[in-house]
């Protein structure tokens, strides 16, 4: 495949359109919703779910389930092209991403720490934020329980994991870069991003996704590799996903 060197404007371009068929457009919503839960009254009182059943039937809830995980990550598929015209290659696009399997020992022990350094700080800020009023409660897992239940979670978090951190860090951190922002703006407009789109949780949630943003940013920015950003992305969710899934269960019985 040969290189494609985009002007200036097509990147622009580029870049809104996938965020507005992504991330972007989760935005935009959650910053409404977040609007509308403030002039509803005290967030403390709200409340919202995520991974829902989307049908009563339990075999036609799993298609669901799956048919939206699968179409969730068709955007990252869409980036994945765009930067391989752009690199020469698939592979070197993926490379470029530091989404390879190149270092997996490395990638894992990273993923690990940053899911330790991230997660629990996280976890201290969402009850604070339930504390003072300032976040509404979020109920990670509102799936009723079949025997898919917990992979369909475990594939949520990874589905969460790859849209968020190829597109928000790797796709756009290559892009704005094209563009002539600095390593220092490129992080912060990620940051702000990936905070916005989590706002629907209330006003904590929102401040320590860009907190975390921030961090992950960063350390694209030093390694050029998402993967272990996937995977403490994955875990972290996992936890929150499972946990809560399965606390719930034993809570009810």
């Amino acid at each position: 495949m040969q290189t494609v060197t985009p002007s200036r404007t097509w990147v622009r371009v580029e870049v809104v359109v996938v965020l507005a068929l992504s991330l972007g457009r989760s935005a935009v919503y959650s910053l409404i919703a977040l609007v509308q839960a403030l002039a509803a009254g005290p967030l403390s009182t709200q409340s919202t779910s995520l991974n829902t059943s989307i049908r009563e039937n339990p075999w036609l809830d799993l298609f669901y389930q799956l048919l939206s995980i699968t179409f969730t990550l068709v955007p990252v598929v869409l980036v994945v092209l765009l930067l391989a015209i752009t690199a020469g290659s698939l592979a070197q696009a993926l490379k470029d991403l530091g989404l390879d399997l190149g270092q997996p020992g490395k990638d894992l022990a990273w993923g690990v720490a940053l899911t330790a350094g991230i997660g629990l700080p996280g976890l201290a800020v969402y009850y604070i934020g339930r504390a003072i009023g300032a976040t509404v409660e979020v109920i990670p897992a509102a799936l009723d329980t079949h025997w898919w239940t917990v992979p369909v979670l475990v594939l949520h978090a990874l589905k969460n994991a790859v849209l968020e951190e190829v597109i928000v860090v790797g796709y756009l951190y290559q892009r704005l870069e094209r563009l002539g922002w600095s390593g220092r703006k490129i992080i912060i407009a990620s940051a702000v991003l990936r905070g916005a789109y989590h706002t629907y949780q209330g006003i904590g949630p929102g401040l320590a996704n860009l907190a975390m943003g921030l961090v992950f940013g960063e350390f694209y920015r030093r390694t050029r590799r998402t993967m272990p950003l996937v995977v403490a992305h994955t875990l972290i969710d996992v936890f929150a996903f499972v946990g809560y899934a399965l606390l719930k269960n034993l809570i009810s019985t």
